[in-house]
């Protein structure tokens, strides 16, 4: 018995030393942080994170694989907890959903037919699938059986609706998609994507310089989604008020309704939903992403510096802007009249972008009440230079700065900012563009009796908005084309009486395409005058640049803008951006916005410690040619609608607000004019 006991002991002892020497050998540790960021997540073993459950996932998170944010449903407090507890920063971590672009569906034209396959991958490896569009949806619902969140389904046109209540941004579609149709995304990265050649984009779309996605505001207006019209246009676009009223709207050029009928109002229909948000009492809320602990300069409140700040603040960075003017809104404050921009609808949308958390200087001056080393001094990371173009042409003709006489945006900011100015009866505007019609606009609504705009070429070549044109001609001005200005002439005081022209004749057509207009020798010709406004054209002021220590290498172009990758618009100093019309000279209000959001890009790339890159196979200024139809079948013709405005009789007692608001009745109507264009599809209207 007892030898036995013995045996057993001597088993025991040998067993344990064995045990002891392998748990030595074979021993597996566990980080104890593994346990603790399990905890914080859901504990739902879903797989939605892409890994195969909750422990999997944190394991991820403690060898540095998966970011604090893994959990998909679990929320920003445990992204947080995750964070502190792997001693990392949260960062901008944002929540991801899934989008879609494609909305062909069933109006979508098949290429092919094939019997028996039932799944897009399976008919995707099929000559690319069977849609005439090869980056169409298939519409075989790959995406629908992936998700186990109930949260996308084929909606009754044969396309993927996802149901952002229930997306938790998982990415099970987007791998299951073999056309890359849905694209999980944060906020953050829908605010920075920008045109691509293989995107799903109507012609509209791909004209907007600031690519609003037209199509989807049209249709969230014809189902009365007014609030969801604001935030797709405010995703691209913060200035939707002032942009509602002053954009020529170049997208609409490339309306495809416009091809067999007149084009959709696409403007007035923005304007709808903007003043609709303006009037309705309240503010709808923007979301920006958690703070990055960077902070961004931008100098200049015109529409590319606000539409930078706002992008930047967004994206979760601080921004101050400094503004030399009293007051923020550059060239849409002092160089667009009263009767067409009311100033208090550009305080309260300029407002609307302060209040996301951006600090405002006004009164200064960029070489005078600061300089890049104070900037730096005050600890900004990046500096986006939006100073505009505030420096108007002369003539160089005699007598030019004479008593009454002005340049274009001198006279329009002074008049912006309440000044009275004696412009007589008679007055004489020189020049063909927008800003000399502004001009002329106001003369008439100043009280002077005859307004004349003198232009070098015909009515065909001025550069200036055909409605505008047509407005001035309504409202009484009257034109001399074809006419030069030579000298102005003044009395014994020294106050202009007369401008003094040449008549001119077409030649031949000079590097712009547009015939040269050429003098008639012994044509002088008088107009009597009391005012004489020269509105030619301006270039951005860059005398900041004079003596200024931090600025030696910042190049400039010819044409005084400066110089600037057209891309990412980095100036030669890595950390310095330009946009607007600092970076291409006079432009339009919404290049200033699409110039100014392209910048906050690059600039996010820049503190982020990235290369600054454009984006991949980018669409800027470019179409896609396969989208440009010659003819669009099945159209029913229908008036387009008109916009409402003041009697001419009534308008130009007063600046106030010329051109009106669509109806209610009236948007939807338009709303329901557009095709709701896709690259290649659109509706039919038979």
């Amino acid at each position: 018995m007892v030898e036995a006991l013995l045996f057993m002991l001597g088993i025991g002892a040998a067993c344990g030393s064995v045990l002891s020497v392998a748990s030595k050998v074979f021993y597996v540790y566990e980080d104890p942080r593994i346990a603790e960021v399990e905890s914080c997540l859901s504990g739902a073993n879903c797989g939605g994170c892409g890994y195969t459950g909750c422990s999997a996932a944190a394991v991820a998170v403690v060898e540095g694989n998966a970011p604090p944010s893994v959990c998909v449903i679990a929320g920003a407090e445990a992204t947080a907890n995750v964070a502190a507890l792997m001693g990392l920063d949260p960062g901008t971590a944002e929540p991801v959903k899934s989008y879609n672009d494609c909305k062909g569906g069933f109006r979508a034209a098949d290429k092919y037919y094939y019997t028996g396959i039932n799944t897009c991958q399976a008919i995707s490896a099929f000559y690319g699938g069977k849609r005439d569009c090869h980056i169409g949806c298939l519409g075989l619902g790959d995406c629908v059986k992936s998700c186990t969140f109930d949260a996308i389904h084929l909606g009754p046109e044969g396309y993927p609706v996802v149901d952002e209540s229930k997306c938790v941004g998982c990415g099970a579609c987007e791998r299951a998609c073999p056309k890359s149709i849905l694209t999980v995304r944060s906020m953050s990265e829908r605010l920075l994507h920008f045109n691509e050649e293989e995107d799903a984009l109507a012609p509209c779309r791909q004209t907007c310089p600031a690519e609003i996605d037209i199509p989807q505001y049209i249709a969230q207006i014809q189902a009365g989604d007014y609030e969801g019209a604001v935030n797709t246009i405010r995703e691209r676009n913060p200035l939707l008020l002032s942009c509602g009223r002053v954009c020529p709207h170049p997208c609409e050029d490339y309306c495809r309704r416009g091809i067999e009928d007149e084009a959709v109002s696409i403007n007035q229909l923005k304007r709808f939903v903007a003043d609709f948000e303006m009037n309705s009492g309240k503010r709808l809320p923007i979301p920006c992403a958690p703070d990055t602990g960077k902070r961004v300069a931008v100098i200049g409140a015109g529409p590319a510096g606000l539409s930078c700040a706002y992008f930047l603040r967004r994206l979760g960075h601080g921004v101050t802007i400094f503004e030399a003017m009293p007051h923020l809104g550059g060239m849409i404050r002092y160089g667009i009249p009263e009767y067409r921009l009311p100033k208090k609808v550009l305080d309260w949308e300029i407002e609307g972008i302060l209040n996301l958390g951006i600090e405002a200087r006004t009164n200064a001056r960029l070489g005078e009440d600061f300089d890049m080393g104070s900037l730096a001094f005050e600890g900004y990371d990046a500096v986006f230079m939006g100073i505009g173009a505030w420096v108007d042409y002369n003539l160089g003709v005699d007598g030019e700065n004479l008593e009454g006489c002005y340049t274009g945006i001198d006279f329009l900011s002074r008049l912006a900012e309440g000044e009275k100015m004696e412009v007589g009866r008679k007055a004489v505007v020189i020049g063909g563009g927008n800003s000399a019609i502004d001009c002329v606009r106001n003369l008439i609504r100043m009280g002077v009796e005859d307004v004349w705009i003198v232009y070098r070429r015909t009515r065909a070549e001025m550069p200036a908005n055909e409605v505008e044109i047509d407005a001035a001609e309504h409202e009484g001005v009257k034109f001399q084309f074809l006419a030069a200005p030579v000298r102005v002439v003044a009395n014994e005081d020294g106050k202009a009486t007369h401008l003094e022209y040449l008549k001119m004749e077409l030649g031949e057509p000079d590097a712009s395409g547009r015939r040269r207009p050429v003098p008639i020798e012994g044509s002088e010709a008088l107009f009597e005058t009391d005012t004489v406004i020269t509105a030619i054209g301006q270039r951005p002021d860059v005398t900041f640049k004079e003596g200024a220590k931090r600025l030696e290498k910042l190049e400039l172009t010819r044409w005084n803008t400066i110089d600037n990758d057209p891309e990412t618009l980095q100036s030669s100093i890595p950390y310095i951006f330009t946009g607007g019309d600092s970076a291409t000279g006079p432009s339009l209000v919404v290049e200033a916005i699409g110039g100014g959001r392209r910048a906050a890009r690059s600039i996010h790339q820049y503190l982020a410690g990235e290369e600054v890159t454009s984006t991949p196979g980018s669409l800027r200024k470019k179409h896609i040619q396969e989208s440009l139809f010659e003819s669009v079948d099945g159209i029913v013709k229908t008036p387009r609608a008109e916009m409402p405005e003041l009697s001419v009789e009534e308008r130009i007692k007063s600046f106030v607000e010329a051109d009106l608001v669509l109806s209610e009745e009236d948007a939807i109507a338009e709303s329901d004019r557009c095709l709701s264009c896709c690259r290649l599809c659109y509706n039919k209207d038979v």
